[in-house]
């Protein structure tokens, strides 16, 4: 007879199935998971003060490890918490094996104050929803949850585990269920975007997911020179992988104005890996598609297929004889004087250690950090896939603990540092190789040029206030402090680059608190 209560056949699974990091922030109908971690000490059980950041870790730790973490939630407002990074998570198709607790089955009927539609929400993010019934089905639950999150392209699975499903005894583990592997694109698609290439007519190729890592870079290069394609990724990758020996591919702009600029002209429009894009929002008199008016549009591979294998086929037929055009190692000058928008990236630039993580929430006051780190060493640079903020910090946790020997460094906005502030409590308590680099501007600077752009007037003081985060402003060394991460603060380029270069020199995480100018 078995001696396992369903929370502890519930952790071996997932351990025997490779999950091995679970972020938490658990409650009362958690309680049995939390004491089964002692019983399976291969679980590394990660404490985070809030769900969002909980939800961030885990994608910023599938994004680098290449394989999920688990989430323990509690009940529906637990998982409400951190539904703003799981967006991201499933923008970004990472993988994720989120456990909500739920209350006992027989306990649900009586309507207790923390009862809620969990399937429901969970079900908003259009992954795999399963619901525990009794505690002998938990183990095979579970390694269901672990395929199902790493089923191509990834995706968020959720568990919801009832109170007594974990306390009850007679729990079975179950052996790692194989994922579905990503579909191989057929040769007479090939064929038909090679045909495009040869047209003689304006191609532009877009590269999404997978495509952004070595492989499909190298590839999507080699078709550009041969063809004379414009190469473009999709705006925000969730893991790019650039810098010196590396093809530059330059990415998508954010504004439509940008994109629609990039675009101009073309012809033909070939996706690999993502979608054709998009406007971010609506604004009056402009559309929302971005390709060009009578443009055609062609996919080479769907996120759900091997994008890279495809963009490698269509390479040895249009451009078997041709070398990628690879980036040149080379930095920008350290700079001097008072911080701006334009100098500060240059340090990070100047600066940057060998083979860091980057994981990028700047926003508007980032907009010219890849130029600057273009020729820096080989780096991955994480990006905010889903538009949905406060995902740095906690990304930024999931990476170090993904990978413990690289430097990550979080180019974080004031604004958006806030969300998940808390993230830097957990820095701190793992001990993180994390250095923040917060651009404190006092200011939305984003919300007020999108203000501007959506043909608002916003001169008004009311109005203006609303975008404005001084009064009082924020003091993100003091934060920082209080949260056990040593701080310090920047209002020179010459003072960033000494900080800079001390914080990424030293183990454990550190917070810069750079004083910068608001781009509008």
């Amino acid at each position: 007879m078995s001696t396992l209560n369903g929370a502890q056949s519930l952790i071996r699974t997932l351990v025997d199935s490779g999950v091995d990091v679970c972020f938490s922030n658990p409650g009362t109908s958690e309680m049995h998971f939390v004491a089964a971690l002692d019983s399976v000490p291969e679980m590394r059980g990660v404490l985070a003060l809030f769900e969002g950041v909980v939800t961030g870790a885990a994608d910023g730790y599938a994004r680098v490890a290449g394989k999920p973490a688990a989430t323990l939630l509690h009940l529906g407002p637990g998982l409400g918490n951190g539904l703003a990074n799981l967006h991201n998570a499933r923008r970004a198709h990472t993988p994720v094996v989120n456990v909500i607790g739920d209350h006992a089955t027989y306990h649900k009927q009586y309507d207790a104050p923390l009862e809620s539609d969990i399937d429901a929400i969970a079900g908003s993010l259009e992954g795999w929803v399963r619901r525990s019934g009794h505690t002998k089905d938990v183990g095979a639950d579970a390694a269901a949850a672990v395929a199902a999150a790493q089923d191509a392209p990834g995706r968020v699975a959720t568990l919801i585990l009832p109170a007594d499903a974990s306390w009850g005894e007679g729990g079975e583990t179950c052996e790692p269920i194989p994922p579905r592997v990503p579909q191989t694109v057929d040769a007479t698609t090939v064929q038909k975007i090679a045909d495009v290439l040869r047209s003689g007519e304006s191609v532009a190729l877009l590269i999404g997911g997978s495509a952004c890592h070595e492989a499909g870079l190298r590839a999507t290069s080699r078709i550009a020179a041969a063809t004379g394609a414009k190469a473009l990724a999709e705006t925000f990758p969730a893991r790019l992988e650039r810098g010196a020996g590396l093809p530059n591919i330059e990415r998508l702009g954010y504004l439509a104005e940008q994109a629609k600029y990039q675009l101009d002209g073309i012809k033909h429009l070939i996706v690999a890996g993502t979608r054709a894009p998009v406007s971010f929002f609506a604004y009056p008199g402009m559309p929302s598609e971005l390709t060009p008016e009578g443009a055609e549009v062609h996919v080479l591979s769907t996120v759900g297929q091997d994008v890279a294998a495809a963009l490698e086929a269509v390479a040895a037929l249009v451009a078997a004889d041709t070398e990628p055009v690879l980036q040149a190692a080379g930095r920008p000058e350290l700079p001097s004087g008072p911080i701006t928008v334009q100098n500060w990236v240059d340090v990070i630039g100047a600066l940057l250690p060998e083979n860091a993580i980057i994981v990028d929430e700047a926003n508007t006051s980032g907009l010219m950090l890849p130029a600057a780190t273009a020729g820096a060493p080989r780096h991955d640079v994480l990006t905010l896939t889903g538009g949905a903020i406060g995902y740095g910090m906690p990304v930024a946790v999931g990476a170090a603990i993904a990978a413990p020997k690289r430097p990550v460094i979080n180019l974080e906005s004031d604004g958006s540092a806030m969300y998940t502030i808390s993230a830097l409590w957990t820095q701190a308590r793992e001990n993180l190789d994390v250095t923040t680099v917060v651009l404190n501007n006092n200011a939305y600077a984003i919300l007020r040029m999108e203000l501007q752009r959506v043909g608002a007037s916003g001169d008004g003081p009311r109005a203006k206030d609303l975008l404005d985060i001084g009064r009082p402003d924020l003091d993100f060394a003091k934060i920082a402090e209080g949260m056990g991460v040593p701080a310090t603060r920047a209002t020179t380029a010459e003072e960033l680059a000494e900080q800079f270069r001390r914080a990424v020199g030293e183990p454990g995480p550190h917070l810069i608190d750079v004083t910068v100018p608001p781009l509008l």
